[in-house]
């Protein structure tokens, strides 16, 4: 989802670059600063990440934050008790202590147009669950396309290069049937997730004046 699909959902939003140290405090030195603030992507290798000290700190001033898909997820999940909303199915594997590594939501991304280079650990776990569930992928394969996909270095967590490892043991007839499948019926849950957190920012802003400012691509 590009900036101007996810426009559509929250027309008033703000949408900036993937969140890093720092950005809340310049939203909060504005002569008018956002009352709901959304964040789904944030650096965290080249920059120093967001804390939760600086989101704290906005909150305990009255901004509402939610968080979803990959960095808004860890950071709602870290802050879930002191109010920030967490939003979607990647936040509630980390919420429930289903996944707690950094590392299943890192991506990389080109920085001048901000698409993903590779794919989240978290959306191969929610593909391969929703997948098996409809019986579209065997329960066996699903498994060792998690493993493999786990012990790839993330930048490396790339669809092609997952499957070229898969065919070393299953060999191409059903590695190639599996992709197939995997590319026109896998959910993108990062991309879902951010849906859902823009559409309920879009119902608890309908009647604010304050436009929301959202951090990070949609997915």
């Amino acid at each position: 989802m590009d900036t101007p699909e996810a426009a559509q959902i929250l027309p008033a939003a703000e949408f900036r670059p993937p969140i890093k140290r720092g950005d809340i405090n310049v939203l909060m030195a504005r002569e008018s600063p956002p009352t709901h603030v959304g964040i789904i992507d944030g650096c965290f290798l080249h920059a120093m990440s967001i804390s939760p000290k600086e989101i704290i700190k906005a909150m305990n001033k009255g901004v509402q934050f939610f968080g979803s898909s990959s960095m808004g997820a860890l950071r709602a999940t870290e802050l879930h008790r002191w109010g920030m909303t967490g939003v979607g199915d990647i936040f509630q594997m980390y919420h429930t202590g289903v996944v707690d590594a950094d590392d299943e939501v890192a991506i990389t991304f080109d920085p001048e147009s901000l698409r993903a280079l590779c794919v989240p650990m978290v959306n191969f776990r929610i593909a391969v669950r929703d997948l098996t569930e409809r019986g579209l992928i065997e329960e066996h394969f699903g498994q060792r396309l998690l493993e493999v996909a786990k012990a790839l270095y993330f930048p490396d967590r790339t669809i092609r290069n997952i499957f070229r490892e898969l065919a070393k043991e299953f060999g191409d007839r059903v590695v190639d049937k599996y992709m197939r499948v995997y590319l026109e019926d896998a959910p993108d849950a990062k991309r879902d997730d951010a849906i859902r957190l823009l559409e309920l920012i879009a119902a608890k802003t309908s009647v604010e004046r304050k436009e929301p400012a959202m951090s990070g691509r949609a997915a």
